[in-house]
Parts: C-alpha cells; structure tokens; sequence
C-alpha cells in the first residue's frame, strides 16, 4: 500500500511546510516510514549548508515525529527527489503547492511539474495553506472509463480497505457527455471495486461547466485525499497526467496523489 514510505521534499517556505505537515500525517495513518529530504544544485557548497539548516528548521516543525533527514545533490529538485526516492524505496513522494498559487488550491512548480511526467512513484501535492486533520476520513478516485483507471479502483479500493475509511468514485459531466453512459461506466466501477475488495464505494457525478465548477459542486471532508489516476500515454511504471487529470488537480480543494502507471 501506498506510504509504507514517504519522501517529502522539503523547503522553508509555506509550500515546503504544507508538504511536511501532509506527509507526517500519511506515515502516521499508514504506520510508514518518513524521509525529508531537501535538495540543491552541484558545485555549492554555501547551498549545501543552507540545506542542511532547511533539514534543522523541519526538524523542529515535527517535533518527535520519527523521520530520516537527507540532503541530496541534484541539478533539478525533481529529478533529485525521483532519484533518491528510488534509491531509499520510498513508494510516494510529497511535495507542496508552487510559492503565488490560490490559497487552498495546487500550483504546481517546476520540481512539482517534473514530477507529474516523469516520477516512477506515486505523487502527492498539497494545496497552498492546506493544514491537514489527524486523521484520513475519505478516499477519492477521479473515474474515467479506461484501463488505467479501472485498475486504480482495485488499488485505491485496497488502500480504502487497509485504512478502514470510504472510498468514493466520482466522475465529471462537463455537459459534454451522455450522462446515462457515465453512470453506466460508474456503476461498472462500483461493481469492480465491490468484486475486488468487498468495499462499497459511493458513485457520484460532478457536474458543472468546467471542471473547476464541477469539483465545487460536490462534497469534500476534512481529511479526504483525492487519487487520479496516471494518463494512458504515460510509459510503464511512470506518473504521466491527462489533460483532465490536470485540470482536476489544479482545481482540487484536498490533496492529490498521482499514480503510476501500472501501479501495484
């Protein structure tokens, strides 16, 4: 399951502390461990310092948290963050909002980007101010009718069942689709989640214009995560979004995790 180990990149910024804050209460939930690592680029020495006060400042944000603090030499945050997550067998990487973004909303950065097109783990973003609960309470699947997806509903609905909380699937109607075909293909992954697991999921359809409009017209608790799954183009055992996917990201008031492709 995801979390058995988490790696959160982390910076002394707002967006640095959301990630810390979101992936110490992941590896509480799930009883994992934590990593915060915080990279910086070859051939600076005073940045290899800095970096190494970045870890002190997180230190004291966790308190007795147990964690394993790295600093790691990269060219690119991203790409530093996907490597040494290989090389620790981190399963899922956490990142924070990109510094400008809307509060209570994911702006994705540059190392955040990277990570969208490229990571071989599991993604999460935090959303800018997003402080989170004590507890998980809700688990989330961005459903659209294709394989990718369909084989999310069997892990998202494990993962459900692992942490004992309800696993909702919604999917959007944009005003663009036949809303019997999408229940129909609703129902069909409420059935292969009921089939894998035993879990009844709660099917809903987001409605709205677009799918800023769509997501606000549905509920979200406290504590509830959001799963997308990874596009069909993406390569094997990579994170590679969708032009939906995207936009569903970046309108999600609650964290987001991205899946590889071929996960589990």
């Amino acid at each position: 399951m995801i979390g058995a180990h988490v790696i959160v990149g982390y910076a002394n910024n707002p967006g640095g502390r959301d990630a810390l804050a979101l992936a110490a209460v992941i590896t509480r939930v799930t009883g994992g461990e934590l990593t915060v690592a915080t990279i910086y680029p070859p051939g600076s020495p005073g940045l290899a310092v800095e970096a190494q006060a970045n870890l002190a400042h997180a230190a004291e944000e966790l308190g007795p948290v147990p964690a394993e603090y790295l600093t790691f030499e990269s060219r690119g945050t991203g790409r530093g963050l996907s490597v040494l997550a290989s090389r620790i067998k981190a399963d899922l990487i956490v990142v924070g909002s990109g510094g400008g973004g809307q509060h209570g909303r994911i702006s994705i950065s540059a190392t955040a980007d990277h990570l969208l097109h490229m990571s071989p783990e599991a993604v999460m973003l935090a959303p800018a101010d997003y402080v989170p609960p004590d507890e998980l309470t809700r688990l989330t699947l961005a459903y659209v009718h294709r394989p990718q997806c369909d084989a999310a509903v069997e892990q998202v609905a494990q993962a459900a069942l692992r942490l004992g909380v309800p696993l909702r699937l919604l999917t959007f109607d944009l005003r663009t689709e036949d809303q019997g075909r999408l229940r129909d293909d609703l129902a069909l992954a409420v059935r292969l989640a009921w089939e894998s697991t035993g879990i009844e999921a709660e099917a809903e359809v987001a409605e709205g214009h677009d799918v800023a409009a769509a997501l606000g017209d549905v509920e979200w608790l406290d504590g509830e995560l959001l799963v997308c799954a990874a596009s069909e183009d993406a390569q094997p055992h990579r994170v590679f979004l969708g032009e939906l996917a995207m936009k569903v990201l970046r309108a999600s008031p609650r964290p987001v995790t991205v899946l590889p492709r071929g996960f589990g």
